[in-house]
Parts: structure tokens; C-alpha cells; sequence
């Protein structure tokens, strides 16, 4: 189970792993402060062709936390839009901690994931640790995907059905399952960037496997009613993202904040591949 801080920095959200076939393109930066102090920044960009996608982000540590931890991570996912559904297919990323560097990999075909590697490999799990069966690798997306919302139908992307949803989500690590609720609508602006409506989802945390039940923070996290996250557009499609995400803790609210959430029509072509 990942600290809270982690949680801040990866923003796991659950969301229904949907695109519509039109292309796009979103850049997106991100700050993430604890009690008002930044303790990290980090960027997304986005691709959707007709038949593919891709996304990457990347962060790391920032001023005075930096002073007591160092960390960085990358992550990436390309799939298939398959009648108008996103279908990931290779999932990978990378977190550096204090010069100790982890690096998952993973392929999910049909919803299932087929195969997966952690490098260098953890231990063993102790018994007090719930384990990840075959049953728990199916109808599952990875954490990226999970954070892409396509809304069906012809009404207003940006509306209260968008958090009626749960998602089912495997990290490499962990099964858990992220539900959404409707809280309230917002209107937020950024200069240059977006300026509009989200709509902001309470989220509630579930795990499922690959936990130790008596660890603290993921007690605190099961517990915790007040997280929430606010979907954004991509332009003019029908898709949503996060704009901020936030964690009360006891010692302050953690906030994963937009500061640049640019988005633009593409022209008719093939995402770049992931490594180019």
C-alpha cells in the first residue's frame, strides 16, 4: 500500500476507461502541495488518434521535502480505442526513491492483465499480506487509464452522471477498486488555459488485495470520506480528466492542482509511441 504522499504524487483516481475517436491532444501541468507548502510537481500529456492513445506523466520532489526525501517516478500506457472504448495494452513505470529505483511493466489484453514485472523483484509477501490471485488480474485497467473518463451520449460532457462510477484498478502491486460519487458543480480558470466547469466526485477507497490490513495509512484511507477529485474536458470532446485532487489528513490537505491544463484538436495521425 502506497503513504499518503505517494497517493498525492500518483493521484490513483477511478475513472471509467473510455475515449471517444476524435483526436486530441492535452498538456497539462501540476502542482502538489501538503498544508499549502509544494512538495512536488509533475506533467501529463495526452494523445488520442482514431484507433490509439497514449499517456505519459512524470514528477518529483520539490523545495524543503526534498531536504529529507528525493523522488521522482515516470509513467506510460498505450492502447486501443475499440468501438469507442479505451483498451490499454502496455503499462510501465518507474519511481525513484532516494536513489533506489523500482520499474514496473505490465500487459492487460481484453480487460485481463496477461503478464506483469517488477524489477528488481520484491520479497516474498509475509502472511500478514492479502495476495493477488489470477481472479484479481481480471477486468481490471491500469492506474493511467483509469484516470480517462469518455461521457456517452450527446448531453453535457461535464454533469453529475460523470461520477456515478466505480473502476477496478491493479498497480502491479495492489488490487483495489476507486467509487465516485456527485458532489457539486465548480467553475474554474486558468490564464491561457482552461477556463469552464468541473464537476467535482467524492472518491472512496477500497482494497481488494495485496495489502496488509493493519497498516495505518491505508486504514486512514478506507476510512476517509472527504477525498475529492474535479473533472475537466479535453476541448471539445467529450472526455474528462482531473483538474485537482485533494486528501485531508489529520496534519493538513494534501492538493494536486492544475496550473496548466492546455488542450487542442490533432490532425489525422498515429500517437507517438511510447520511448520516441
Amino acid at each position: 500500500m502506497p503513504s499518503i504522499r505517494s497517493a498525492l504524487l500518483s493521484a490513483a483516481l477511478a475513472l471509467a476507461p473510455q475515449l471517444a475517436c476524435a483526436q486530441a491532444k492535452l498538456d497539462a501541468r501540476f502542482v502538489v502541495t501538503f498544508a499549502g507548502v509544494t512538495i512536488g510537481k509533475g506533467n501529463w500529456v495526452i494523445e488520442i488518434a482514431d484507433d490509439q492513445y497514449t499517456a505519459a506523466a512524470s514528477g518529483a520532489t520539490t523545495g524543503l521535502l526534498r531536504i529529507f526525501s528525493t523522488g521522482a517516478g515516470t509513467s506510460a500506457v498505450r492502447g486501443a480505442i475499440v468501438n469507442g472504448r479505451l483498451a490499454p495494452g502496455n503499462y510501465a513505470a518507474t519511481i525513484t526513491q532516494d536513489g533506489e529505483t523500482d520499474t514496473l511493466r505490465m500487459l492487460i489484453a481484453g480487460g485481463n492483465v496477461k503478464e506483469f514485472s517488477i524489477v528488481p523483484q520484491p520479497p516474498p509477501p509475509g502472511p500478514d499480506r492479502i495476495p493477488v490471485t489470477e481472479a484479481h488480474l481480471r477486468g481490471v485497467t491500469d492506474p493511467m487509464s483509469a484516470s480517462l473518463l469518455r461521457m456517452p451520449g450527446n448531453g453535457d460532457p461535464v454533469s453529475p452522471e460523470a461520477c456515478r462510477r466505480t473502476v477496478s484498478i491493479f498497480d502491479g502491486r495492489m488490487r483495489y477498486d476507486l467509487q465516485l460519487a456527485y458532489k457539486r458543480m465548480e467553475r474554474v480558470k486558468l490564464d491561457k488555459s482552461y477556463e469552464g466547469p468541473v464537476v467535482v466526485c467524492a472518491i472512496y477507497f477500497r482494497p481488494i488485495a495485496g495489502y496488509r490490513p493493519e497498516r495505518a495509512a491505508l486504514k486512514y484511507l478506507i476510512a476517509q470520506r472527504d477525498m475529492e477529485v474535479a473533472l475537466a474536458p479535453i476541448g471539445a470532446t467529450r472526455v474528462l480528466v482531473p483538474f485537482w485532487f485533494r486528501l485531508p489528513t489529520p496534519l493538513g490537505t494534501g492538493v494536486m492542482q492544475a496550473t496548466q491544463f492546455t488542450a487542442s484538436q490533432q490532425p489525422n495521425v498515429t500517437p507517438t509511441r511510447l520511448g520516441q
